[in-house]
């Protein structure tokens, strides 16, 4: 099986070592949305989850069990901007939509997120390795 590797450097190292050459890792990235958009040739992207000092993984997401949506390339595309701090009609521009399609996109992100505001929804997005800053 041929897989990409998304997590931190030092994640991706300690899956590497339990994976002991069993799986092939054809690529690694810092975030999901970068191994999404990439054109790596691989069965599945693998997430090198973060371990507690027990050992086991961490629950830094903050989304009290709620399954999460995946976000569309297009909310993605928005998240990144809202990184940058741009206000909506700025995102509009760049990406050559309406101002108001700009507001749903941030509204249904805040929600799959279960974020409270835009700066949430980014820090949400950065601890899940959707988006890098």
């Amino acid at each position: 099986m041929r897989v990409v590797l998304v997590g931190s450097p030092s994640d991706r190292a300690r899956v590497r070592a339990e994976l002991n050459g069993s799986i092939d890792v054809v690529a690694e990235f810092a975030s999901l949305a970068a191994a999404q958009r990439s054109d790596a040739d691989a069965d599945a992207i693998m997430i090198a989850e973060s371990r507690g000092r027990s050992g086991t993984p961490r629950d830094d997401h903050d989304d009290d069990g709620l399954v999460e949506e995946p976000l569309t390339p297009r909310e993605i595309q928005v998240l990144e901007l809202l990184a940058e701090g741009l206000p909506n009609k700025a995102i509009a521009e760049r990406l050559r939509i309406s101002d108001q399609t700009v507001k749903f996109h941030v509204s249904s992100i805040s929600g799959k997120l279960g974020a409270a505001n835009r700066t949430d929804a980014v820090r949400r997005a950065v601890r899940r390795g959707l988006i890098t800053l």
